[in-house]
């Protein structure tokens, strides 16, 4: 079964962290990368062609990471094929022992190295959710046929607890839980007043206690990139102070690696959230240090008895 749905059940703070699988059909890179996280992660997630760039697949990535002896995420967006290949890839994936999935609609092709490729969007990551949770409780395919074996899978979905309208984005975080979410990674937290303020509305809705929200954290090498990302990823606030902070930093790298750890304190403490889930986009060997400076390891062990009342799950 799911070693992460283990550590989140029994209330430790769970940490996951994401793999970039590589633009070639070298393995070694994502080795490397699994081999550099999987003591300090409870589960590695694998991209599924990230910012519509073509990569290996998040399913051979998984695949690679089993091997190695880590609990992968496999990532699947709507954006590239419809949903007869999306319920062909979880009865593979679940053949071949991949048991976490997180469902997400993906980038826009605009975005990538094939901008004139057609989008599919046959269903939404909302309904995706829901053709899941129904192959796994009904042994159903999205028009009913039935399924003759069982279908293992712990369903997660991603959360923007920023975007416009942001007024909605609580109740569009319950939707999500309704359609089948039983976690949830969230994008990245810079603003932490803002993202208490959605966990305060989550939590008048009770959603905290139905999901395990992870809350999602990267760290930035400068404040270039901490810029670029605040004009040109949607979804983000990033408050005027932490990009001035970096640019008086001597060491904007390690001043980046701070900021990460802090707000890794900061969403400890927060009601609600169940672990973090850390994006350390094309350095996943800082993980280790991030993981240990925010006081999260050693991580559960697998076999472990794990203690139902653990102080750190809020």
């Amino acid at each position: 079964m799911s070693w992460l749905k283990d550590v989140l059940e029994s209330g430790a703070f769970a940490v996951t962290g994401e793999v970039g699988p590589p633009k070639s059909p070298n393995i070694q890179p994502v080795l490397k990368k699994v081999n550099q996280v999987c003591r300090h992660v409870d589960a590695v997630n694998f991209t599924d062609n990230q910012t519509a760039i073509v990569r290996m697949s998040s399913l051979a990535g998984c695949l690679l990471a089993k091997e190695a002896g880590a609990d992968p995420v496999m990532q699947m967006v709507c954006r590239d094929r419809n949903r007869i290949a999306l319920q062909s890839d979880l009865l593979g994936a679940c053949a071949l022992g991949v048991e976490n999935v997180l469902c997400l609609s993906g980038d826009h092709q605009s975005m990538g190295n094939h901008p004139q490729s057609k989008n599919v969007f046959d269903v939404d990551s909302i309904q995706l959710l829901e053709i899941f949770k129904n192959m796994r409780d009904r042994s159903a395919f999205q028009n009913g046929e039935e399924i003759k074996s069982p279908v293992k899978v712990f369903l997660g979905a991603g959360e923007s607890p920023y975007a416009d309208p942001v007024a909605f984005r609580a109740m569009r975080l319950a939707k999500k839980v309704a359609a089948g979410a039983q976690f949830i990674q969230t994008q990245a937290i810079f603003d932490i007043e803002r993202f208490e303020q959605w966990m305060f509305e989550v939590r008048g809705l009770g959603l905290h206690k139905k999901v395990f929200i992870l809350g999602g954290v990267i760290p930035v090498k400068s404040a270039r990139a901490l810029r670029y990302m605040q004009e040109e990823v949607p979804g983000l606030v990033i408050p005027e102070n932490l990009i001035h902070r970096l640019e008086k930093a001597d060491d904007a790298k390690a001043e980046g690696v701070n900021i990460c750890v802090e707000t890794i304190e900061r969403l400890k403490e927060i009601e609600g959230v169940a672990g973090v889930h850390i994006m350390a986009i094309a350095w996943e060997s800082i993980i280790p240090e991030i993981v240990e400076r925010a006081g999260l390891f050693p991580r559960p062990a697998k076999g472990a008895e794990h203690n139902h009342e653990d102080p750190k799950r809020t």
